[in-house]
């Protein structure tokens, strides 16, 4: 089974609570995290302030896993953080290393 790379992006009042929760995982290697904006058609969920700057703040997660695992993650992640408007979308890693 390949690699894939989970993206997570939250609103940013979830960050903390996600960052840890990821952290407890045994099947989680790892992650990134940062801040960026929203840009798009989602006005039901941006505060008036995000409509008139037209962007919403949110905060990256990048997850690089097995297929297995990340299947694992986005079903516990539905129990765990229902509702919250957590978007999440999944890539395949087709090639991967480090540089020393």
């Amino acid at each position: 089974m390949s690699d894939v790379l989970l993206h997570l992006i939250v609103p940013t009042a979830l960050e903390d609570a996600l960052a840890e929760w990821l952290l407890e995982r045994h099947d989680v290697p790892g992650f990134s995290s940062l801040p960026m904006a929203g840009h798009g058609s989602s006005e039901h969920s941006m505060t008036l302030a995000e409509q008139v700057a037209g962007r919403s703040r949110r905060v990256l997660f990048l997850i690089a896993l097995p297929q297995v695992e990340a299947d694992q993650v986005l079903a516990d992640l539905g129990g765990a953080f229902a509702g919250t408007g957590l978007h999440w979308w999944l890539v395949p890693v087709l090639s991967a290393g480090r540089l020393d």
